[in-house]
């Protein structure tokens, strides 16, 4: 199997008194993409904190690369390779287009086993702005400036100038217009051509699993369903039963 670069086992996580994560088991390999689906409230965004160490779980085990996380700083998890892209997008707003992307700038390592050839060259500012055309033209403007698709375009491209061995997006295109979603869809698939390992979090599940490796379904805190894009589409009433659809 694929160097595991997030391995968390048994995770136990709370708010207050409600019992959210309940003995969750949850990885990701070197070059997956994941698709994490369930409805509202089930758990999702929550365990991506947790392997963040933004809400930290009271049992089980969170680790990075084969190290243990539990108790550590978020910016220890980042530090080791894990872009986080949150709900709400949380873009500098008092800085520029140019600023919000420099400040994040962080060089690549050379990716174990990838293949040499442009898939897998560094994100560097030139690539993100190749990469994101919309933001190539408002480079000046403040982030507050921007709409919400353009900001999300920032947020990502912000989160790719690290250099990151996993990127987490949680409702990417949330509350976006078709066009632009169409857009974060189509820098998704670029992503997961470089050899960037993904969990992408959306509630358009045709375009999730258009791209993901493996899906995995949480309903109410637990995993009810681990499997293949093509066992998804294969079963229906999987979809039905949990997600509604």
């Amino acid at each position: 199997m694929s160097e595991l670069l997030i391995n968390a086992q048994g995770l136990n996580t709370y708010y207050g008194a409600s019992h959210i994560l309940r003995g969750i088991d949850f990885q990701v390999a070197r070059g997956e993409t994941i698709g994490l689906m369930g409805r509202n409230g089930m758990g999702k965004s929550t365990l991506l904190k947790s392997i963040m160490g933004i809400v930290p779980p009271q049992s089980g085990t969170v680790q990075i690369k084969g190290q243990t996380m539990n108790g550590r700083p978020t910016f220890e998890v980042a530090q080791l390779g894990i872009a986080y892209v949150p709900e709400g997008r949380g873009i500098f707003g008092n800085l520029s287009v140019k600023e919000n992307l420099v400040m994040a700038a962080r060089p690549g390592k050379a990716r174990a086993g990838a293949a040499s050839g442009a898939g897998h060259r560094d994100w560097t500012y030139e690539r993100v702005l190749e990469t994101f055309p919309r933001l190539q033209e408002r480079l000046n403007h403040g982030g507050q400036q921007l709409s919400g698709g353009e900001q999300q375009m920032l947020t990502i491209g912000r989160a790719l100038m690290t250099n990151p061995d996993v990127l987490i997006l949680d409702e990417a295109t949330e509350g976006l217009a078709p066009l632009i979603a169409r857009e974060i869809w189509r820098i998704c698939s670029l992503i997961k051509d470089s050899g960037i390992s993904a969990i992408i979090v959306d509630k358009n599940w045709k375009h999730v699993t258009q791209i993901t490796d493996r899906n995995v379904i949480l309903v109410k805190g637990q995993v009810v369903f681990e499997g293949s894009s093509q066992a998804l589409h294969d079963d229906p009433s999987v979809l039905e039963q949990h997600l509604g659809v």
